[in-house]
């Protein structure tokens, strides 16, 4: 089939967070069933696809909170009242008006769109009246711009995500009706769409980019770390784990652990001074497998956690809360789960002590790694299957 992948962010040579983790796999996958699909979106600022010529950019853009001044913020909250949309769709509204629409009407015809996440759907309604569509809901929105509003700081802001989740909920609700099919991230997801969906809906099991290593008794690198976190922290949702972490967990640790955390990190956020900040990181794979344990530390959101999916691709132990585990039936037998602040020590605490005498608690992920693919295959297919009927 000839698809548009259309998407907030198309996916370049290194990428940065979860959403363009997923938004590869998918790409990837689609592309090694076969498919013809031309990515069509917007990219960061200096920032190039990783298929040039299967991509085209509508415009560079800098859509994310964490790196837009607080007069583009406003301009965005403005847009948003003006149009009577959340501001997650007003921000791509101005981005792409007068050319996202043109572009995919200029490239066509397509068999099929694959809408990327409801936000360009909600600020474009048009998009459907082009060519038959498959939406891939990687959260349900309403339902973490919901959670953002219990965990804001203030009440402005309580606010603003409260209205955020009554107009994502009603966008979403048609886009459920108007699509074709609908993929989810996480089985959970595709529960939570009730009837509207239910019949025409499946989970896509996701892979990273990451390669499981060549398991070899005793040739482990020395840990740099005894505990890793790893995520986009400035994101709302990731940001509630991270805290929870430092505030809860990590006073119930021994003092002499050394814990790092990658990724972008709020400044005002406070660190334990056992905790090493090292940023983002060149490979997230190697900053993993440098970790003795990984903390899957998740306490919001919906959709599935791509750091959680990394970790089992490459067999590598982990201490995850329930919300972590989200989209899996079945954990690895390294991996241990816990809610509460002083189980979640103390299950670290005692996996770091087998590990420490020896046993490196990591085992082979090629086997899952090899279920993700199928699985991912199979559910692309039955998606494109519907928008080709």
């Amino acid at each position: 089939m000839r698809l548009a992948f259309l998407t907030s962010l198309i996916p370049v040579a290194r990428p940065d967070t979860g959403f363009e983790i997923a938004n590869a796999a998918i790409l990837s996958a689609l592309r090694a069933a076969g498919h013809d699909v031309t990515a069509i979106g917007f990219t960061r600022h200096g920032e190039t696809p990783a298929d040039p010529e299967q991509a085209v950019v509508v415009a560079e853009i800098d859509i994310e909170n964490a790196v837009a001044s607080t007069g583009r913020q406003l301009r965005w909250i403005a847009a948003a009242f003006r149009f009577g949309l959340p501001v997650a769709c007003a921000k791509l509204r101005l981005a792409g008006a007068g050319r996202l629409v043109e572009a995919v009407r200029a490239q066509g015809p397509f068999d099929a769109l694959i809408l990327n996440s409801v936000m360009l759907p909600g600020a474009f309604p048009e998009l459907l009246e082009i060519a038959p569509c498959v939406l891939v809901e990687h959260n349900i929105e309403h339902a973490s711009a919901r959670q953002n509003a219990e965990n804001a700081g203030n009440v402005l802001l309580r606010r603003l995500f409260a209205r955020e989740a009554r107009l994502l909920e009603a966008i979403e609700r048609r886009l459920w009706r108007q699509s074709r099919f609908v993929w989810t991230l996480a089985e959970e997801d595709r529960r939570a769409m009730g009837a509207e969906a239910r019949d025409k809906s499946a989970v896509l099991p996701l892979v990273s980019g990451t390669a499981p290593p060549a398991i070899v008794a005793g040739q482990d690198a020395p840990a740099s770390f005894d505990i890793g976190l790893i995520g986009t922290w400035t994101w709302l949702p990731n940001r509630v784990g991270l805290e929870w972490f430092l505030q809860e967990v990590c006073p119930l640790l021994p003092d002499d652990l050394r814990i790092a955390v990658a990724g972008r990190v709020p400044s005002e956020l406070r660190m334990p001074l056992n905790v090493t900040l090292v940023g983002r990181v060149p490979a997230a794979d190697a900053f993993l497998r440098s970790c003795r344990i990984v903390a899957l530390s998740s306490r919001a959101g919906t959709g599935v956690q791509l750091k959680t999916i990394e970790a089992m691709q490459l067999g590598l132990p982990a201490v995850a809360t329930t919300l972590s585990g989200r989209g899996f039936t079945e954990l690895p037998a390294n991996f241990t789960l816990a809610d509460g602040a002083p189980d979640f020590a103390r299950a670290l605490a005692e996996r770091l002590a087998v590990i420490r005498a020896g046993d490196a608690q990591r085992i082979d992920g090629e086997a899952f790694l090899t279920r993700q693919r199928a699985a991912l295959a199979a559910g692309l297919a039955q998606g494109l299957a519907a928008a080709a009927r």
